[in-house]
C-alpha cells in the first residue's frame, strides 16, 4: 500500500513538474515580419486614408493594431542605410558605424558603400552586385538576437529590391538575404550567407515577373479625377522622367523594356509587388513560423524611394503607388493569416525616412525652399584652398551633408587645416541655402538647437564622417531641377510611421513622443530576448497587451 502511494505521489510530483515547467515556458510569436518602407512620411498614413482601402493593410493595421503618431529619426542624415540599421539595431549612426550609403573612410583613405563586401562574391549572377555582406555594421540586430536567443534555430531571412534594405536588418548571422540584380532581373545573393541559390529562389527567378508587369504597364489605379484631391497636375516640369523624356505622365507604356532595361520596375508600384511575391516564397518555401521556434522575415519596400525622389510626395505617381502598396500590404496580411495563423504572428511597420516637398513645388505655392548646389559650392571652395594654401582638391567629398578634407595633402603642404576650415565655413555661410555649418567634431559645444545638436551628434562616427556639418535652412535640397531628396534634421524627413500589429499587441494609438530606435528595444521585450548590442533605444510598453 505504501508503494502506491509513493508511485501516486511520485507521478502526482512530475505532472506538477510538467505544468510548472509550461507555465514558465516563454510565449512567442510563430513569426515576426519587420517591414520597412523605404520614404514613407508619417503623413500619409491620413493623407491618403481615405484612398486606402477597408480590408487593406493600412488601415488593417491602424484599426487593429497599435499607432505611435509621433515617432521621429533621432540622428542625421536621414537616408536609407542608416534608417534600416537604427531600425534594426536600436541604435544610431554614431555606435553602429553606418553613416550613409557610403562615406568617405577616413582610414581607407577611400569611399566605402554601406554595404559592400569585396571578399565575397555574387551568388545568382554573373555581376558584382552580390560583393556585399553586413560586414561594416558594427553591432548586433533584433534578428541577431533573436538567432543567439535561439541557439540559432530561429530563422532570419531579409528581403528588398535594395541590398542594403535587405542585408542591414538582417543581421550577421542570418541564414539568408537577397535583393534584387537591376541587370539581370533576377534576386540574388552573396557567398557571405550561402555558396548556392536555393532550388526555390531560382525558381522564382525562372517566372521573370518582371516582364510581366512591363507588359501590363502603369495606369492609374483609380479614377484620374480622384487624383486632383490628393496631387499637382500630372505633369510638372519639375518632374523627372525616370522612363524618358517621352514619358513624363500616365499612362507609363512599359513594354519596350521588356527583357532589356531591368532596372525600371524600382521607380514603379510593381516593385512592391514583386517585393511581396519574394516574400511569399519565402514563406512557403522556407516554412518561416512553421517550426518551434520564432522565426524573423525582414521586408524592405524601395520602390516609394525610386518614385519619390523622382516625383515627390505631391504627385500622381506617388498617390497611386501608395494606393497600390496598400493593397500589396493588406494581400500580405490575408497570406501570412492563411499560412502562419491569424493572431499567429507579429508585425512592425516603419520608414528610414520620410521626404522633402519638391522646391519647384515649394516656390510654385510660394513657400520657403529651394536647392543646395553641392557640386558647383565644393568645386568654389577648393578652388580657394588652392589658391590661398597651394592644395589642389583639399576636399574629398559632400557626403552625407558633410565636407570631408584631405588631412594627408593638408599636412603635406604645411598648411593650417583650422584656417581652411574656417574659410570653408566662412564660405558656405554666404550661400542662400546654408543656415549654419559647423565643425563635426565640436557639435556639442556649439550654439545649435538642441535637437539639431544631438542628431547631428548622433550621427558622428568619427573615421566615417567629415569635418565640417553642412545644415540647410528647411525647405532647401542638395539637387537639381527636378525631383527631391531628404536626409536633413528637419521634420519632414525625420517624421516617420510605425504600426505594430498582431500578436502580443494591444488596440490603441499614442501621440507621445518615440523614436526610431524604440523599435527595436520594443521587439526585443516582447519576445523575451536581449537588445542588439548597440541599442540606446527604449521599450514602448503601451503597444503591449
Amino acid at each position: 500500500m505504501k508503494r502506491v502511494f509513493s508511485l501516486m505521489a511520485f507521478l502526482l510530483f512530475l505532472l506538477g513538474v510538467e505544468a510548472q515547467t509550461k507555465a514558465l515556458t516563454i510565449q512567442r510569436p510563430k513569426l515576426v515580419v519587420g517591414i520597412v518602407i523605404d520614404q514613407m512620411r508619417w503623413d500619409y498614413l491620413y493623407r491618403f486614408n481615405s484612398l486606402f482601402a477597408a480590408n487593406g493593410g493600412f488601415k488593417r493595421m491602424m484599426g487593429e493594431g497599435f499607432t505611435s503618431n509621433n515617432t521621429l529619426i533621432p540622428y542625421a542624415p536621414t537616408v536609407t542605410a542608416c534608417g534600416h540599421t537604427c531600425v534594426y539595431t536600436g541604435s544610431v549612426p554614431a555606435i553602429h558605424g553606418i553613416t550613409g550609403n557610403a562615406w568617405w573612410d577616413n582610414q581607407l583613405m577611400r569611399t566605402v558603400y554601406c554595404s559592400e563586401d569585396k571578399t565575397v562574391s555574387t551568388i545568382g549572377s554573373t555581376t558584382d552586385a552580390g560583393q556585399m555582406s553586413p560586414k561594416n555594421m558594427l553591432t548586433t540586430t533584433i534578428c541577431d538576437e533573436l538567432r543567439l536567443a535561439t541557439n540559432f534555430k530561429s530563422k532570419v531571412i531579409g528581403i528588398a529590391i535594395k541590398d542594403r534594405g535587405s542585408i542591414l536588418p538582417a543581421g550577421h548571422s542570418a541564414n539568408a538575404a537577397y535583393w534584387y540584380d537591376s541587370k539581370t532581373g533576377d534576386f540574388i545573393t552573396s557567398s557571405y550567407y550561402m555558396k548556392e541559390l536555393p532550388a526555390w529562389v531560382n525558381q522564382f527567378n525562372k517566372r521573370k515577373i518582371v516582364d510581366s508587369f512591363y507588359q501590363i504597364g502603369w495606369k492609374t489605379v483609380l479614377n484620374k479625377s480622384v487624383y486632383t484631391d490628393y496631387a499637382t497636375e500630372d505633369i510638372k516640369a519639375y518632374e523627372a522622367t525616370p522612363f524618358g523624356k517621352e514619358m513624363n505622365a500616365f499612362p507609363y507604356d512599359l513594354s519596350k523594356f521588356k527583357g532589356k532595361d531591368y532596372g525600371k520596375i524600382s521607380t514603379t508600384p510593381f516593385g512592391n509587388s514583386l517585393t511581396v511575391e519574394m516574400a511569399k516564397a519565402a514563406i512557403i518555401s522556407e516554412k518561416l513560423g512553421k517550426g518551434d521556434v520564432t522565426d524573423f522575415l525582414a521586408v524592405s519596400f524601395s520602390s516609394p524611394d525610386y518614385i519619390g525622389h523622382s516625383y515627390g510626395p505631391n504627385s500622381w505617381e506617388m498617390v497611386d503607388d501608395y494606393v497600390r502598396l496598400d493593397t500589396e500590404l493588406g494581400n500580405l496580411l490575408s497570406f501570412l493569416d492563411a499560412s502562419v495563423g491569424k493572431n499567429q504572428y507579429t508585425i512592425f511597420l516603419t520608414a528610414d525616412h520620410a521626404v522633402a516637398h519638391v522646391p519647384g513645388f515649394m516656390k510654385e505655392n510660394k513657400l520657403p525652399g529651394g536647392i543646395f548646389d553641392d557640386n558647383t559650392t565644393r568645386k568654389e571652395l577648393n578652388d580657394q584652398i588652392k589658391d590661398k594654401f597651394g592644395v589642389n582638391l583639399a576636399i574629398e567629398s559632400f557626403f552625407n551633408y558633410q565636407v570631408t578634407l584631405n588631412h594627408i595633402k593638408i599636412d603635406s603642404a604645411k598648411a593650417d587645416i583650422d584656417v581652411i576650415k574656417k574659410l570653408i565655413i566662412s564660405g558656405l555661410l554666404k550661400k542662400e541655402a546654408v543656415a549654419n555649418a559647423v565643425e563635426t567634431s565640436k557639435i556639442m559645444e556649439s550654439t545649435l538647437n538642441k535637437t539639431q545638436r544631438e542628431m547631428f551628434a548622433n550621427g558622428y562616427y568619427p573615421n566615417r564622417c567629415g569635418d565640417i556639418q553642412i545644415i540647410l535652412k528647411p525647405g532647401f535640397i542638395e539637387g537639381g531641377s527636378t525631383g527631391t531628396t531628404h536626409g536633413l534634421w528637419a521634420p519632414y524627413d525625420a517624421h516617420i510611421p510605425l504600426l505594430f500589429y498582431g500578436w502580443g499587441i494591444k488596440k490603441g494609438s499614442t501621440n507621445k513622443e518615440n523614436y526610431m530606435t524604440d523599435i527595436a528595444p520594443t521587439i526585443a521585450a516582447l519576445l523575451h530576448i536581449q537588445m542588439p548590442s548597440g541599442s540606446v533605444g527604449k521599450v514602448i510598453d503601451e503597444a503591449f497587451k
